[in-house]
């Protein structure tokens, strides 16, 4: 197996904070024998976790042609299988026994004055205004993904209204359940974008870093 090159791995999502707290609250699941779906799947490494844990069969869907690349790259195994597509256009003939999703999730402004720019993927954190680009696709798509008495889990930080997410799930018909939280000193991106976030009323002038939250959601079986 060959490993991206230089100038493609620089445009994919390094697995960070976020996604071990994903991979965490995924290992607290009955993953054996069971069918699970990775939106967002970057390079592939709660796809990988999910097949350590001994899922049956593993899907990873990226957007990006450079991050399924490399998630290509880090296994040959005959029960995972990297698509290129966003979470709106993902379609598939059966439902999912578990569905990850780490999504961009960081809000954007339209003004570049308002923010200096940080090299890396920013397809992978930028999220639209208020964050939710893909949050909310999720949330009215999850039905259509996940089985019943199935499990979706979904990363975000308090900066795309986690609350927002929970209740969207709700009345998609999912029972939802704080997994995991970890608060973490402000990265790269949050920092060339405090000023910005706080004018907004998203971030507190003295917050001590971002809280992020996986959200555990169970379909309710109808």
């Amino acid at each position: 197996m060959t490993a991206p090159a230089p100038a493609a791995a620089a445009t994919v999502y390094r697995p960070q904070e976020d996604t071990r707290l994903l991979i965490d609250a995924l290992s607290r699941l009955p993953v054996r024998g069971r069918r699970v779906l990775d939106l967002c799947t970057g390079s592939g490494p709660v796809a990988a976790a999910a097949l350590r844990l001994g899922a049956r069969e593993v899907i990873g869907v990226d957007s990006s042609e450079h991050a399924v690349a490399a998630a290509r790259a880090r296994s040959s195994s005959p029960t995972w299988t990297t698509l290129e597509g966003t979470v709106a256009e993902f379609t598939h003939p059966e439902l999912f026994d578990i569905v990850t999703c780490n999504p961009p999730y960081v809000p954007a402004p339209s003004d570049p004055a308002d923010c200096r720019a940080v090299p890396g993927p920013a397809h992978a954190w930028d999220a639209g205004i208020d964050g939710r680009a893909v949050l909310d696709t999720l949330c009215r798509r999850a039905s259509d993904l996940v089985a019943p008495e199935g499990h979706l889990l979904v990363v975000q930080s308090q900066l795309a209204q986690p609350e927002r997410t929970w209740d969207l799930l709700h009345h998609n018909g999912f029972h939802v359940v704080k997994a995991g939280f970890f608060r973490i000193p402000f990265g790269p991106v949050i920092r060339a974008r405090r000023g910005w976030l706080i004018r907004r009323g998203l971030l507190g002038a003295h917050e001590p870093g971002e809280l992020l939250t996986v959200l555990l959601a169970r379909r309710s079986r109808r």
